[in-house]
């Protein structure tokens, strides 16, 4: 294992068709999977996976936008895409702290704060399953993977995100596909967390002086697949193979800072990811 996306979803119905295929292509090029779920199916999706390939581990746990109604947002509209408040999603403490125990599993999550697609109003239900997720990670001792998004209001959600971590964390965490602030970034690594960056990185420039400032213990590289595929592949399906893009850009963003080779980067890369999930390589 060379390279690892350590956040993808190919449990998603998108690779159905040829999701051995999928695996393959990333293996034979040396690219590990870290295979993420949004609820609990398609978490105990994950397990299922990852139980049956090599240099393949799952995280569990249930997306913000799970736990809450979801709003779509269309320039100035806001438009309700569940049928009532009603649909709020319960925890399942019990289902998920028993996939936890799973060794192939090495995160919980993503859980955290969806302030983008979400009511205003959900924001303290949303608050209640991240501390639960919490909860769940700090008894198994297995870091947690975050999704953390700003709405257009002056309401931060990696200030607040930060703010729980603080009053209930005692594991590691990664801000997956972080897009927050230079200072947000700076405040993540304060408190002693990580980031990760995807695809985004290979088409939207404002990405770079993030990647350029960070210190490189404290990243990590994901795909988030089906999701934002790099450039190269840009308004197609993505896959962990693309992952070997994504190191090559940051490579090319940081320009040799500090007398980092390209080598250097992809062993740290996946080192970084080693240490943090606790995979045997």
């Amino acid at each position: 294992m060379k390279y690892i996306d350590i956040h993808g979803h190919i449990n998603f119905p998108e690779y159905d068709a040829d999701r051995e295929e999928v695996i393959k292509r990333a293996h034979d090029a040396g690219v590990g999977i870290i295979v993420v779920g949004t609820d609990l199916e398609s978490s105990k999706k994950c397990v299922e996976l990852a139980e049956k390939h090599e240099e393949m581990w799952a995280i569990v746990g249930m997306h913000p936008t799970e736990a809450t109604p979801i709003v779509e947002v269309h320039s100035s509209k806001r438009v309700d895409l569940r049928k009532s408040m009603s649909e709020r999603v319960a925890f399942d403490v019990e289902a998920f702290q028993t996939l936890a125990m799973n060794p192939k599993v090495v995160a919980i999550g993503e859980c955290g704060l969806d302030f983008f697609h979400s009511k205003l109003e959900d924001v303290a239900h949303q608050k209640e399953v991240f501390i639960k997720h919490i909860e769940v990670a700090n008894s198994v001792n297995k870091p947690l993977m975050l999704h953390v998004r700003n709405s257009h209001s002056s309401t931060n959600a990696y200030q607040e995100a930060l703010a729980i971590l603080k009053d209930h964390a005692k594991v590691p965490a990664n801000f997956h596909f972080f897009a927050g602030k230079m200072q947000d970034m700076k405040d993540v690594f304060d408190a002693g967390y990580s980031i990760s960056f995807t695809g985004v990185v290979t088409f939207a420039h404002h990405y770079d002086e993030l990647v350029r400032s960070a210190p490189l213990e404290k990243i990590m590289t994901e795909t988030d697949c089906p999701f934002v595929a790099p450039l190269s592949h840009r308004g197609k399906r993505n896959e962990p193979v693309f992952v070997i893009e994504i190191v090559n850009e940051i490579a090319k963003i940081r320009g040799g800072t500090s007398g980092e080779s390209v080598e250097m980067i992809t062993e740290q890369l996946l080192e970084n990811a080693v240490k943090f999930f606790g995979l045997e390589k």
